[in-house]
């Protein structure tokens, strides 16, 4: 194991050695790690709400099931069917501790959304930063391009005119060297 250790390490620190190199693909896989997470704290706030929704329509049914048995009971009483009402109170005590869990859930699910949102709110800003720093990244690189290129046209285009230049002095000394050479003529042909 210690072979695939060492290996997973030198890895890990040549991928790290890379990206610190390359700002820009280090943000560009933080973005993409954000928008993940942003998809999938969507996700569950979706799931969240639907859960709520139908414990909210749980709890609707509940309380009509109470109110339901809560007239069975007056009913009773006022017929006199203790035999009817006593278990009709139990009904009763039953479905409202059932509805005092529901209702229970339905609070944790609200805090778990608000949560969630939260959560979403701030992987939306540090998306925002992060985005506006490759923006950054990105000027400074296009920036940098930008000036190597000029560097680069300079020093293309210094070794023409620098060549230009030379074929001008060249062409200068071949003039004054003829000039010389003619007048030398002149004046061994003279003597």
């Amino acid at each position: 194991m210690g072979l695939f250790d060492d290996l997973s390490r030198f890895l890990e620190d040549r991928l790290e050695e890379f990206l610190r190199n390359n700002p820009h693909l280090e943000l560009e896989m933080l973005l993409e790690q954000l928008r993940e997470q942003e998809e999938d704290t969507l996700k569950l706030i979706a799931d969240l709400q639907l859960q709520e929704k139908r414990l909210q329509d749980e709890i609707l049914s509940t309380a009509q099931e109470i109110k339901r048995w809560h007239i069975r009971i007056q009913k009773a009483k006022a017929a006199r069917r203790e035999d009817l009402v006593a278990p009709a109170q139990v009904r009763e005590d039953i479905l409202l501790r059932e509805g005092n869990q529901q209702w229970g859930q339905m609070q944790g699910l609200k805090e778990r959304i608000t949560q969630s949102q939260e959560l979403l709110r701030k992987i939306q800003q540090r998306r925002q930063e992060v985005q506006a720093k490759a923006a950054g990244v990105q000027t400074a690189g296009a920036k940098a391009q930008t000036e190597q290129r000029l560097e680069t046209n300079v020093w293309q285009n210094s070794p023409s005119s620098y060549s230009t230049k030379l074929d001008d002095l060249e062409e200068q000394f071949r003039r004054w060297e003829t000039q010389d050479e003619l007048e030398n003529m002149k004046r061994n042909l003279g003597k």
